[in-house]
C-alpha cells in the first residue's frame, strides 16, 4: 500500500518512529494464555455467585 503522505512528510514520521521512546519491546502475544484467564475469571465469577446465593438462602 503506498503512503497518501509526501515524502518529506513520510521521511518526518520514519524518524519519529526510529526514535527509542517509540520502540517499545513487546511479549509476542499468547492467546491461549488469554483464554485461559477468561475462562478462570469467568468460572471465578460463577462459583462465587453460587457461593453468594447459597448464604442468601
Amino acid at each position: 500500500m503506498t503512503s497518501r503522505l509526501n515524502p518529506d512528510d513520510q521521511q518526518r514520521v520514519e524518524e519519529y518512529l526510529q526514535t527509542s521512546q517509540n520502540q517499545v519491546e513487546r511479549r509476542p502475544f499468547r492467546p491461549w494464555l488469554l483464554l485461559i484467564v477468561v475462562v478462570a475469571v469467568t468460572v471465578g465469577l460463577g462459583l462465587l455467585s453460587r457461593f453468594l446465593s447459597y448464604m442468601a438462602l
